[in-house]
């Protein structure tokens, strides 16, 4: 891995735009709203009323993290853990760090092992595929958005018991296989985990994707 692959200063602002967008449209949420030098998106969840991202550091990220003073409203930043850390006042706690990450060209593909079927349904810019057992179990799932400028990747999960199987690689070969577009930006965001499989199928980080939540003074 170069540098031009990975940085922990920060992405490039197009770039996040392309992903939470993509995001966005997977997951039926808001377009995101550019904001302090990042953008704010309304999720609504049980989780979180809404959340911050950040491409790099600067000054919109300092000043908003001093004026939040509720939970739920997480700050994220594509950039390193302890950046961000130091950045915020007390009150803050950072999560498990995640990794911003592309693919191009397109990733290497995996053939859906025997003993499985797969489902794949387009509605509209959204994409969703699923794997079942014989059983008719849902052993994997996974959504994708698509963009003017980009193939966003999202919730990939596989249940435990059928993981290791390939199952993973096989669901991310049926979703790419419904981009409308060849060619464009494809993106996501991975936990450890998941990091893993992707890089296998000749995806790389270009950054770290840390989160800090308020928990109070």
């Amino acid at each position: 891995m170069t540098g031009d692959d990975f940085s922990e200063e920060g992405v490039d602002t197009r770039l996040l735009h392309a992903w939470l967008a993509g995001r966005s449209i997977a997951r039926g949420l808001p377009a995101p709203v550019p904001e302090h030098g990042g953008y704010r998106v309304e999720t609504g969840s049980e989780a979180e009323i809404r959340r911050w991202v950040f491409p790099r550091m600067g000054d919109g990220l300092v000043a908003l993290g001093r004026t939040i003073r509720a939970p739920r409203q997480p700050i994220k930043l594509c950039g390193a853990a302890h950046r961000l850390q130091a950045a915020l006042p007390d009150g803050w706690r950072m999560q498990t760090s995640a990794h911003v990450m592309r693919c191009d060209p397109a990733p290497i593909g995996r053939p859906l092992p025997a003993g499985y079927a797969i489902e794949t349904q387009r509605r509209g810019t959204v994409v969703e595929a699923r794997i079942l057992a014989s059983s008719g179990q849902v052993a994997a799932s996974g959504y994708a958005g698509e963009t003017a400028e980009a193939f966003v990747y999202d919730r990939i999960e596989t249940a435990e018991a059928h993981r290791r199987r390939g199952l993973g690689g096989a669901l991310m070969t049926a979703l790419g296989a419904e981009m409308q577009e060849p060619g464009k930006l494809r993106l996501l965001v991975a936990t450890d985990a998941g990091r893993a499989l992707y890089e296998r199928l000749g995806w790389r980080t270009i950054a770290p994707y840390s989160t800090a939540f308020f928990i109070g003074d």
